[in-house]
């Protein structure tokens, strides 16, 4: 099996590497155009090298590049890959910098599998990678083998997680069931609609139309929402609302 793995900085400028044999890096020529591609982003050189060339000694068959970030990745010639490995250790998912990028990958490449390699096995943060619109999440704390494997998956469609995150899965639901226990006593159900509805910046037109109310009536309901949150206006009542279930 002949694998290459190629580097990439931000100022593109190739390091080229053949197969591993014996833990030695050879230099070969690079390869000719192969949608069997996997990229691998981190902005730890040393971390990418190595985790690049530890899955192709566990059994990856595929051409390796790795880059040391998204906008690397963007800026290299015409890449071909069939998925994108994102390795971002101890980060998280609260980088309004690296979410934003993510977002914009996902929606400019959508052909293109994104997977996440995280040490972060919260799964909060786990749904809202999913919710991003990633194919796989990787948990740092599984085996290089099972590593391939969730790759391979993710790659021909199927959606990974790893079984580490799902360790706190009831007390996550035990928390979400007492939050929709609070929201269910605090406002009607159409209340709650409504909510639902500026939580995601619907103007009050579109609320009526969605639900089958009269403009009139959806005014009512935010009123009544604002009294019982103490809210100055609707933005207000976004931010306590999302405020109070975080907690």
């Amino acid at each position: 099996m002949s694998v290459a793995i190629t580097t990439y900085s931000q100022t593109p400028a190739p390091t080229e590497f053949g197969s591993l044999v014996n833990s030695q890096a050879q230099i070969a020529p690079r390869p000719e155009k192969d949608p069997r591609k996997l990229a691998i982003i981190d902005d730890r050189a040393l971390d990418r090298e190595c985790l690049a060339r530890s899955l192709v000694a566990h059994g990856l068959d595929m051409s390796v590049d790795v880059f040391s970030s998204i906008d690397s990745w963007r800026k290299a010639f015409s890449p071909r890959h069939a998925g994108i490995l994102i390795n971002i250790g101890h980060g998280d998912f609260h980088n309004d910098t690296f979410l934003h990028d993510l977002q914009n990958l996902i929606k400019d490449f959508p052909a293109v599998y994104v997977v996440i390699l995280a040490d972060n096995r919260d799964l909060r943060q786990v749904l809202r990678a999913f919710e991003v619109g990633v194919q796989g999440y990787i948990s740092s704390a599984i085996g290089l083998t099972v590593c391939v494997s969730a790759i391979s998956l993710a790659l021909a469609g199927g959606a990974f997680i790893s079984a580490e995150t799902l360790d706190d899965l009831p007390q996550l639901m035990a928390i979400a069931e007492k939050r929709e226990r609070h929201r269910a006593a605090m406002f009607t159900q159409r209340e709650a609609d409504v909510i639902d509805a500026l939580s995601h910046g619907k103007p009050n037109k579109i609320i009526a139309y969605e639900l089958t109310l009269r403009e009139s009536t959806v005014k009512v309901h935010i009123r009544n929402i604002m009294k019982k949150l103490n809210a100055k206006n609707r933005t207000e009542v976004i931010f306590k609302i999302s405020d109070m279930y975080q907690h």
